[in-house]
């Protein structure tokens, strides 16, 4: 028998219980619909926590001293970059890195006339377009100029949580080279929010000349940061700068916890990946399997007439990739709707969720991003296992006998 007439038979007996056939294309749509709303808000969380932590914090590619270990934030001399000046410019030279930024890290304590709290003192060159987002986060106050001896930048979070703003007067208290401590009086000069919460409720921004002073670090630096023109282009810069006298590190190394975070959640989100697709193959079988049971006597009539049993297997497959195909249409759009939305619109999370994230960029709102080969290879899972799951009631309805199914009820 013709592959058509195949095909014609198999979507008439679809038609005949429209009901049924509906709510299982409605299933596969949402069950479709489920996994690349899930696909896309894992990849949203994965794409905007190192998008923020390489254009807040650590580049693409960073130089550092060879002893040096960030979560320190040593200020020995030895744990520093010394004659940084040649190294920036040799770095802003190499092809494909769009900013060089100086940074001197240092550990302290910020006090108001009410509260203490524990801050992370940053030193920065306010020209570089590394800090862009934080020239463009401003929410109140003006930006950092690099000849400014007593003011800074802090995050909304910092300035909300101990009542201060632009204009208001803060001691500093920072760790030196020596071991020792140095207590400044400064002058916010503006609040910034960059709406990750790690960053805005721990970070205070100073010039490098004022920081390197209070601290004593001479004009020595904890890191030269760069922003390449993309991720690819990390790998060459950082083969560029590699030498005897300091380490190189790129983003991935110095995003491996969000790397590894991520990595270890997929595998559990796999796991639900293959619950809501074998959901979906067992609606599908059994509506198919219903259907067999009801044409009990048509398919013994169709066997009779010469009808083989791998064309009756072909037949039932044939319903299920239509249920299928259908639902899967239906799911792609539905799916890619609700992404496309919350990618404008977001997930709100709230600060209390995104502040338990520590050492992970995580903003207060998640936003979904839309994957196409992910969203191509869930639909194709999606068919490949309900198709399998088809095999059962289409071999059931092969097997019958002709005599028997005739005598059927």
């Amino acid at each position: 028998m013709a592959f058509k007439k195949l095909w014609t038979i198999a979507y008439r007996d679809l038609g005949r219980n429209r009901r049924r056939s509906s709510l299982t294309i409605l299933a596969v749509a949402l069950g479709l619909g489920l996994l690349i709303l899930m696909s896309g808000y894992i990849a949203g969380i994965l794409d905007g926590s190192i998008s923020d932590s390489i254009h807040l914090n650590t580049g693409h590619v960073q130089v550092r001293a060879e002893s040096y270990e960030v979560e320190k934030a040593s200020m020995q001399w030895q744990d520093l970059l010394g004659n940084s000046s040649e190294l920036l410019a040799s770095a802003a030279e190499i092809e494909g890195v769009k900013a060089v930024a100086p940074a001197l890290w240092a550990s302290g304590f910020l006090t108001t006339a009410d509260e203490t709290i524990g801050v992370r003192v940053t030193g920065i060159d306010p020209q570089s377009g590394f800090h862009d987002p934080i020239r463009q986060g401003l929410v109140s106050g003006e930006y950092l100029a690099a000849d400014d001896r007593d003011g800074v930048l802090i995050g909304k979070h910092l300035a909300d949580s101990l009542g201060i703003g632009a204009g208001s007067k803060i001691n500093l208290l920072v760790g030196t080279s020596d071991g020792d401590t140095d207590e400044d009086l400064f002058t916010v000069r503006g609040v910034f929010a960059t709406g990750v919460l790690n960053y805005d409720e721990s970070t205070v921004y100073m010039p490098l000349s004022k920081a390197q002073a209070i601290t004593g670090a001479d004009d020595r630096i904890s890191a030269v940061i760069l922003l390449t023109d993309d991720a690819e282009t990390a790998d060459p810069v950082a083969a560029a700068l590699r030498g005897p006298d300091y380490s190189v590190v790129t983003w991935e190394d110095m995003n491996a916890l969000i790397l590894t975070a991520i990595e270890t959640g997929m595998s559990f989100y796999y796991l639900l990946y293959g619950i809501v697709i074998l959901v979906v193959a067992v609606i599908i079988a059994n509506t198919l399997l219903m259907s067999v049971f009801e044409r009990t006597r048509e398919l013994g009539i169709l066997a009779a007439l010469g009808m083989k049993g791998r064309q009756i297997r072909l037949m039932i497959l044939l319903e299920a990739g239509t249920l299928a195909i259908l639902g899967i249409i239906g799911g792609i759009i539905l799916g890619s709707l609700v992404v496309w939305y919350l990618s404008i619109s977001g997930i709100p999370i709230g600060d209390e969720i995104a502040s338990v994230a520590q050492g992970i960029a995580m903003r207060s709102v998640l936003y979904t991003k839309f994957v196409p080969a992910q969203m191509f290879g869930l639909s194709l899972a999606m068919l490949i296992i309900v198709l399998l799951g088809a095999l059962y009631p289409a071999s059931f309805a092969a097997r019958l006998e002709p005599v028997e199914a005739l005598h059927a009820l």
